[in-house]
C-alpha cells in the first residue's frame, strides 16, 4: 500500500475503495496499545523506520509493525539464527550454547525463538554478547513458562520481538509465521538437531527463499533428532562444528565486525550488561518436577546414541549428582543406556 499510494495517509484513504475493504484500527485503539506497550518498557518498530531490522526490510512479507522489549542497538550488529529441537539432547544443548558463545565473541548477535531445548541454550550462550528472541505470541507473553528467567534476562540485556499484539497467546499457526522473521533478520541460520518434520526445517526453508545461508550440525543417524539436520547437509547446507565454520562461510557479509582478538570492551555498539547472574540455577534439585517418573523422562530426553558426560547431565537436569546416579542405574538395569569410559553414558 505504501509503495502503491506513496504515503501512509494516502494508503489509509484508499482502503474503502479496495475490492475487499479493510477496516483500519481506530486512533483510540492504536493509542491504547501504544500506551500499554510503553508501560511495560516496550516500543514499536515500523517498516521503513531506521531502527527496523535492516535485513528484514528486504523480505517480501516482512511485518509492517513489530513490538519490541529490550535494546534496539542489537540490530546494529550482524545477526545469525540458531534453532533446533525442543527435546534436544544434552550434547545438542551444549553445542548450541558453545556455538552461540563463539558467535558472540566474534561480535555477532544470536537470534532464536525462546523455545525450550536448542533455542534456550543458544540464548543462554549469547546472553552476555547480545541475543534476540522472536516470539510467537505477544511480546508480553512468556512461553514456555519455564523460560521466564531467560525472558527477563533477554528483555534486560538483549531484545524480545513479536509480530502479534500485546496479550496474544501463542498458537500452532503462529509459529511458522514467527519462523520467517527469525530467518529474515539474520544473515544465516544454524540448525542443531531437528527431526525430519520440524519447525526448524520450516525456518530453513524460509531462509533459502530469502537468500540466507543455511548451516547444519551433523548428528548420529541413530538419533531421530538428527535426521532433519543431516538431510539439510545432503542438500547442500554448510557442515558446522564450530562458530569459526559459520564466520568463515559468511565472510564478506560480516564486514564491519570487530576482528578476532579485539577485546569486547572496545566493540561498538556494545550492550551494557546488568549485574552478574547465575543462569541457569546452580542449586541442584533432589529430583525434577513430576517425581521419579518425570525425572526419568528428563534424563532420557537429554540422552542420545552419542555419549555424554554424567556431569553434563547433572548440570542440565538441575538435579543432585546422587539422584542422577540412581536414575542412570535404573536405566542401565532396564537395558536402556550404555556406559562408556570417562564417565560417559548413551542410549542403547
Amino acid at each position: 500500500m505504501l509503495r502503491r499510494f506513496g504515503s501512509a495517509r494516502a494508503a489509509l484513504d484508499a482502503l474503502p475503495r479496495l475490492s475487499r475493504p479493510v477496516k483500519p484500527m481506530s486512533r483510540r485503539d492504536a493509542a491504547a496499545e501504544l500506551a500499554a506497550l510503553t508501560r511495560i518498557g516496550g516500543r514499536l518498530l515500523c517498516w521503513g523506520e531506521p531502527l527496523y531490522p535492516s535485513a528484514l526490510v528486504a523480505v517480501e512479507d516482512a511485518p509492517p509493525v513489530l513490538s519490541m522489549l529490550g535494546r534496539t542497538e542489537v540490530f546494529l550488529s550482524p545477526i545469525v539464527a540458531v534453532v533446533g529441537a525442543r527435546n534436544a539432547s544434552a550434547n545438542g544443548r551444549r553445542l548450541a550454547r558453545d556455538l552461540a558463545a563463539g558467535l558472540g565473541e566474534a561480535g555477532i548477535v544470536v537470534v532464536s525463538g525462546l523455545a525450550r531445548g536448542i533455542d534456550a541454550a543458544a540464548h543462554i550462550g549469547a546472553l552476555d554478547t547480545g541475543s534476540v528472541a522472536i516470539v510467537a505470541g505477544g511480546v508480553d507473553v512468556v512461553y514456555p513458562e519455564e523460560n521466564r528467567g531467560l525472558y527477563d534476562a533477554l528483555a534486560r540485556d538483549g531484545a524480545i520481538i513479536a509480530e502479534l499484539p500485546l496479550g496474544s497467546e501463542p498458537q500452532a499457526r503462529h509459529f511458522p509465521r514467527r519462523n520467517r522473521i527469525i530467518s529474515g533478520v539474520a544473515l544465516g541460520i544454524v540448525v542443531v538437531e531437528a527431526a525430519a518434520k520440524s519447525g526448524s526445517l520450516i525456518t530453513a526453508r524460509f531462509a533459502l527463499e530469502q537468500g540466507r545461508e543455511v548451516f547444519a550440525v551433523p548428528g548420529s543417524p541413530l538419533d531421530p533428532r538428527s535426521r532433519g539436520a543431516n538431510d539439510l547437509l545432503r542438500n547442500g547446507a554448510t557442515l558446522t562444528e564450530t562458530a569459526a565454520d559459520i564466520i568463515d562461510q559468511l565472510g564478506p557479509l560480516l564486514q564491519g565486525r570487530p576482528p578476532p582478538g579485539v577485546p569486547a570492551a572496545s566493540r561498538q555498539p556494545r550492550l551494557k550488561l546488568g549485574p552478574p547472574r547465575q543462569f541457569p540455577m546452580t542449586d541442584p534439585l533432589p529430583l525434577a518436577p513430576g517425581g521419579e517418573d518425570g525425572a526419568l523422562e528428563l534424563i532420557v530426553e537429554k540422552l542420545s546414541p552419542t555419549p555424554v558426560a554424567v556431569d553434563e547431565l547433572v548440570r542440565q537436569c538441575q538435579m543432585s549428582a546422587a539422584a542422577v546416579a540412581t536414575l542412570l542405574l535404573e536405566l542401565e538395569l532396564a537395558g536402556r543406556i550404555e556406559r562408556h569410559p570417562g564417565n560417559l553414558v548413551s542410549l542403547r
